[in-house]
């Protein structure tokens, strides 16, 4: 009964193809259920079924999902441990799961532990598959995001572009994966602060994608999302907004109002706003998409904690400092909870909240927070 019941879940957290928001609030919908399986799954620790470790890895996909990161290791743990002694430690499916592993591990911000795990998913897969093949290509490509994220830039840039070369000649130049690393190129530009060359490569990402996918296909909004956060930064705010509602009403129609894609747009419309100074505007659109991303994902999710960070900032800066306190403690709880306390998002609310309380004279407090900092100055989301 116990496995029947493990069946009927876990197909239905597997989705194919683009999700919708609907296939979102489902999922959150069967989250007790999810667990109550997880928990009794536990039993079937050091069983060798491979039906059990496929489902164990779904589940896993599912908390990986919803930035439940530790129960999805855990999940993917066991999955690895029955692929190992039923297929092997070089076999492609292992080596798929080493890979998830690795991004949890990347969305953790544990950046050394995801590439020391990509670069066994890379060194098996060259094995297996060699050097040019698209899988060998996906994890160097990993690989360069997660040099992107720790500011290794012409590290990441190097395997970029390694991944895009290999994907052109495997795959071709309008290929979906190779336009996928055009658009990630373009993104260590942008975070270098090299705009223009950050919008000529988004520009070739977008043509490609519209050309071979369509103008509302989500990888095009996707690009079209990443040229007017550009524009935000160059300070070109009306353009910005005009993008970003073309995002908007194609991810709308496309996704659903309650995609996480779609809320994100929502999330940083309001950032131009918070840029611009309008923060009542700015408030009113982190309402809306907070509202949402808790409902699809969760008060606890990575993204919602994001919205709850930037209110927080744009009370600080309207001199709001009680309702500041209030907002950066939520995130900074949550935050820990979820993501650690070494985690770059949750040094940032600290530093955050170290900067609140010397503005306001609680220099004790400051003090205190002072100890559990583990990281360089971050950026402020």
């Amino acid at each position: 009964m116990a496995m029947e019941a493990f069946e009927i879940i876990t197909s239905g957290v597997h989705k194919s193809g683009e999700r919708r928001a609907e296939d979102w609030i489902f999922e959150r919908r069967l989250m007790p259920h999810i667990d109550a399986i997880a928990k009794h799954m536990k039993k079937y620790i050091g069983v060798s079924d491979m039906n059990i470790h496929h489902g164990s890895k779904l589940i896993g996909d599912f908390y990986s999902r919803y930035g439940r990161y530790n129960e999805a290791l855990e999940l993917y743990g066991r999955t690895l441990a029955g692929q190992e002694e039923a297929l092997g430690v070089d076999h492609p499916d292992t080596l798929t799961t080493v890979n998830y592993m690795a991004g949890v591990f990347d969305d953790r911000g544990q950046y050394d532990t995801a590439l020391e795990w990509y670069g066994r998913a890379l060194a098996g897969r060259e094995k297996a598959y060699g050097v040019d093949h698209p899988s060998t290509l996906t994890t160097v490509h990993n690989m360069a995001l997660v040099f992107d994220n720790q500011g290794q830039y012409d590290n990441a840039l190097q395997s970029y572009g390694r991944s895009l070369a290999g994907y052109e000649k495997a795959l071709g130049v309008d290929h979906p994966s190779t336009l996928i690393t055009v658009h990630c190129m373009a993104s260590v530009f942008d975070n270098q602060g090299q705009y223009d060359t950050a919008l000529q490569w988004y520009g070739r990402s977008l043509a490609g994608r519209e050309k071979a996918l369509g103008v509302d296909h989500p990888h095009t909004l996707t690009t079209v999302h990443s040229m007017a956060s550009v524009f935000d930064n160059q300070g070109q705010y009306d353009t910005a907004l005009e993008w970003y509602r073309r995002v908007l009403a194609g991810r709308q129609k496309t996704l659903g109002v309650d995609h996480p894609d779609t809320l994100t747009t929502v999330h940083n419309m309001a950032l131009v706003f918070d840029n611009q100074g309008q923060y009542d505007n700015a408030l009113q659109w982190y309402g809306q998409s907070l509202a949402g991303y808790e409902k699809a994902l969760g008060e606890d999710h990575p993204c919602t904690l994001t919205t709850v960070h930037r209110m927080a900032l744009v009370f600080d800066h309207q001199g709001q400092y009680e309702k500041a306190l209030e907002w950066y403690g939520r995130a900074l709880a949550g935050r820990e909870k979820a993501l650690g306390v070494d985690h770059p998002s949750t040094q940032r609310t600290i530093r955050c909240l170290i900067a609140l309380h010397k503005t306001i004279g609680q220099t004790e407090q400051a003090h205190r927070l002072r100890t559990r900092l583990r990281v360089p100055n971050c950026p402020s989301n």
